[in-house]
C-alpha cells in the first residue's frame, strides 16, 4: 500500500490535507518539511503533501524551494480553510494562562487575540499546531490548534480566534518523477528565470498574454547563489493537454533562461 508523507504529528493541518487527498494511503508523519521531501525522494513514501501558499502569509518559501530543487511534480491541489481555536486542559481557568504553544504562523495569525487577552503570556513556537496542542500539560498552558487536531483531554474555544477569519492554505500532492499522462486538468504550475536586462520579464509574460492564458498566481524567489537574481513561480489556468497551452509554454520555455514544470492539477 502506498505511503503518504506530511508534516506531523497526526491531526496537523497537513495530516488533514493528506487524508483528503488519499484517505486509503498509509500515513507517514514527519518532523519537518525537509524530512517530508526526503522520504519521498528516497522512496520511503510514494506521495507527499506540503502547504505551498497561505492566503494571509503568502507563499511558503521553504516548500517552494524544495519543490524547485527536486525531481518531483505536483499532481493535485487542495484549498483548506484554517480555523484556529484556543486549546486548554478540560476545566482549566483560561484567565490563568501564561504559556501558549503553536506553530509560528498560527501565533502570528492570532496576534491581536493574544495581545488583547494574554499580553503577558510566553509564546512558544513549535513545528506544528497539533504538536503544540500535545504540549499542553498544565492548567496554565494553552495552545492554538485545530479543533480536529485529535489531541485528547483538551477543550477548545467555540470561536475561531484568528485575527482574519477567512484564512485558507493551499496544499499540493506531490509525486516523484515525470508528469503522469493526465487530461482535463485545470491549472499548470511552473517556474522560470530570465536574462537580466530591461523588459525581459515583460517579454516573457506577454507570451502568456498573446496565448490568451490567464495567470492565477505569480511570485518571485531569490536565486540563492546569484545575488540580485530571481526565479519566478507562476500558476496558470488551463489543461496541460490543450495544444494552445502546450505551444504557449513551449514558446516560453524556449525564450526563458531557465524553465521548469512544477505541477499539473
Amino acid at each position: 500500500m502506498d505511503k503518504i508523507a506530511y508534516l506531523g504529528p497526526n491531526g496537523s493541518f497537513s495530516h488533514q490535507a493528506a487524508k483528503a487527498f488519499m484517505p486509503s494511503a498509509l500515513p507517514l508523519p514527519q518532523n519537518n518539511f525537509y524530512s517530508v521531501m526526503r522520504s519521498l525522494l528516497s522512496g520511503e513514501a510514494q506521495w507527499a503533501v506540503v502547504p505551498i501558499q497561505n492566503s494571509l502569509n503568502g507563499g511558503v518559501a521553504q516548500n517552494i524551494d524544495l519543490l524547485q530543487s527536486s525531481d518531483c511534480i505536483a499532481v493535485r491541489k487542495l484549498v483548506l480553510k484554517i480555523e484556529h481555536r484556543l486549546a486548554t486542559l478540560k476545566g482549566a481557568d483560561k484567565s490563568a494562562i501564561n504559556r501558549i504553544y503553536s506553530h509560528s504562523q498560527a501565533l502570528e495569525q492570532c496576534a491581536k487575540f493574544i495581545i488583547e487577552n494574554y499580553p503577558a503570556a510566553k509564546l512558544i513556537a513549535v513545528s506544528s499546531t497539533s504538536g503544540g496542542a500535545a504540549m499542553v500539560k498544565l492548567a496554565t498552558d494553552a495552545a492554538i490548534a485545530s479543533a480536529d487536531c485529535g489531541v485528547e483531554g483538551l477543550q477548545f474555544s467555540n470561536e475561531n480566534i484568528a485575527d482574519e477569519k477567512e484564512n485558507f492554505t493551499t496544499f499540493l500532492l506531490i509525486k516523484k518523477g515525470d508528469i503522469p499522462d493526465l487530461k482535463n486538468n485545470k491549472e499548470v504550475y511552473f517556474s522560470f528565470t530570465c536574462n537580466h536586462k530591461p523588459g525581459e520579464l515583460v517579454n516573457l509574460l506577454q507570451i502568456l498574454s498573446r496565448g490568451g492564458v490567464n495567470m492565477t498566481k505569480i511570485e518571485s524567489r531569490p536565486i540563492k547563489d546569484k545575488l540580485g537574481e530571481f526565479r519566478f513561480f507562476i500558476e496558470i489556468e488551463g489543461d496541460y493537454s490543450n495544444e494552445n497551452i502546450k505551444n504557449t509554454l513551449a514558446l516560453l520555455k524556449s525564450s526563458a533562461k531557465e524553465y521548469k514544470l512544477l505541477g499539473v492539477y
